[in-house]
């Protein structure tokens, strides 16, 4: 699966030459982030980390992920759809989980004061590893789906010029020329596009829901132009914001500041840090609305580790997806094993069996965001503390994905030049409209290639720990 350009890898002085012009490229391109020191800032910026070289991807398992992403689309939204599913699943994690409880509550509260929203909008990333098998045949293996801030389909629509222009000064114009277009920031536009003008009001905006600290405001700002050129304007808020000047007519009308919101593309909102309790009544304001919120309560439940675990159970995706046999084949031959520890006995073999051989597993809580799994020694501990407790069905538990690695220069701001062990993930982007029960859009949007240095078990761009990358198709 090696990528031609072992070659230059041991080249020094090609190497130290192309990373100036990697860094210089990526500025002019717009691969930016916002610095540590000055998030809230644009002032100064430096260059988002990427890796020198594009990254080898077997091109039937790039096609396999494409091929399956609709498919996962319309399970996404199946899944919201399905209070009695959610309900079931999640049912053993709100007991103990107070962060997927307080989601579920919102959920049932609209749901019993009645749905104002009509128009559904789902933009998702489903992200996979190259598990190499016993035989080193790579296999697709799914890590996770990302029902919420999918981030980076902006930073990403940008670095497969960088790798290009890097390819070019190496002379490797023939593989440079092979780099596959991507502009997801594109496709997420699109689906926020159609989703304002099916709410029907031209003076509406689109609200993007952000962070307090915002380093990443580059890769939002992408998809946020692309509105504009469609004349569509866009504003960004808060919670506290919302919290603060948010409010509902007769009709659940959302305003904001005295303007109508069609819809609410969330950034924000995925992990229990960014809620206090005015974070929590805001969010109940806006998932009363009938503005179009992307996501919908529903559909960030719908992406919990447990929801993923339950999937993978016989039956549930038949259950769900009636009548789609071959979808159901596409999606299954993506799942890797995974594991209930709900409380009983099946719950007691599994924490034991993770408990003997720790390093063939991943250990999951329900969150997003990169950086919260378990592995190894760390695992062991943390299942040895709480096998016997209620607080163990927080997790769930997934076969550890073994990927071949292979060396590249992982480069970052203000740290030195070297080559690492590294491995790779391939996230899909998919975006889908429902107007009532009418699918009207269901794509697959773009890609997004993330590499890390294999010491680095867990986390994501956001995180510190993964740098973009650009698939080279082998």
């Amino acid at each position: 699966m090696a990528a031609p350009w072992e070659d230059v890898l041991r080249d020094e002085p090609a190497i130290q030459e192309a990373a100036s012009v990697a860094v210089d490229a990526a500025l002019l391109e717009g691969v930016l982030m916002r610095t540590e020191g000055e998030p809230n800032a644009s002032d100064v910026v430096n260059y988002a980390p990427f890796t020198l070289l594009p990254s080898a991807v077997p091109s039937v398992l790039f096609e396999q992920a494409y091929a399956v992403q609709q498919d996962f689309n319309l399970l996404v939204d199946a899944i919201s759809q399905n209070k009695e599913f959610l309900e079931d699943t999640l049912a053993s994690t709100i007991k103990v989980d107070d962060f997927t409880a307080q989601l579920f509550r919102i959920h049932v509260q609209v749901l019993e004061e009645g749905l104002a929203q009509s128009v559904f909008l789902g933009i998702n990333r489903s992200d996979y590893m190259f598990d190499c098998g016993v035989d080193g045949t790579p296999a697709l293996k799914q890590i996770e789906i990302n029902t919420i801030a999918a981030s980076f389909g902006g930073l990403t629509s940008r670095t497969a010029a960088v790798h290009g222009q890097v390819l070019k000064m190496l002379g490797k114009s023939k593989e440079a020329s092979r780099l596959l277009p991507n502009n997801p920031s594109k496709g997420l536009a699109l689906g926020i596009a159609k989703a304002w003008e099916l709410y029907g009001s031209q003076s509406a905006v689109v609200m993007f829901l952000v962070e307090e600290v915002q380093r990443n405001i580059f890769d939002q700002r992408c998809v946020e132009n692309e509105l504009w050129n469609r004349n569509i304007r866009v504003i960004r808020k808060r919670f506290r914001d919302v919290f603060e000047k948010g409010s509902l007519d007769d009709a659940k009308r959302l305003y904001m500041d005295g303007q109508e919101v069609a819809v609410v593309y969330y950034r924000e909102g995925y992990v229990p840090k960014n809620y206090d309790q005015q974070n929590w009544e805001a969010r109940l304001l806006l998932e009363r609305s009938r503005a179009v919120k992307c996501p919908d309560i529903a559909t960030q439940l719908a992406g919990t580790k447990k929801v993923q675990q339950e999937l993978s159970r016989p039956g549930t995706l038949e259950r769900l997806l009636p009548g789609r046999a071959e979808a159901v084949t596409r999606i299954r031959a993506t799942f890797a094993g995974l594991y209930s520890l709900d409380v009983g006995e099946e719950g007691d073999k599994i924490a034991a069996m993770a408990i003997a051989d720790p390093d063939q597993f991943v250990l999951k809580p329900q969150r997003e965001g990169g950086g919260n799994n378990l592995y190894g020694e760390e695992l062991r501990q943390v299942l040895e503390k709480i096998r016997d407790s209620p607080e163990r069905t927080s997790y769930i538990l997934m076969d550890k994905i073994k990927p071949q690695p292979t060396m590249n220069y992982l480069l970052r701001a203000h740290s030195p030049l070297q080559v690492s062990e590294c491995i790779s993930e391939l996230g899909i982007f998919g975006v889908y409209v429902r107007q009532g029960k009418e699918m009207v859009m269901n794509k697959a949007a773009g890609h997004l290639l993330r590499t890390k240095a294999i010491e680095h078990a867990d986390g994501g761009v956001a995180a510190g720990v993964a740098v973009l990358d650009t698939p080279y198709l082998v």
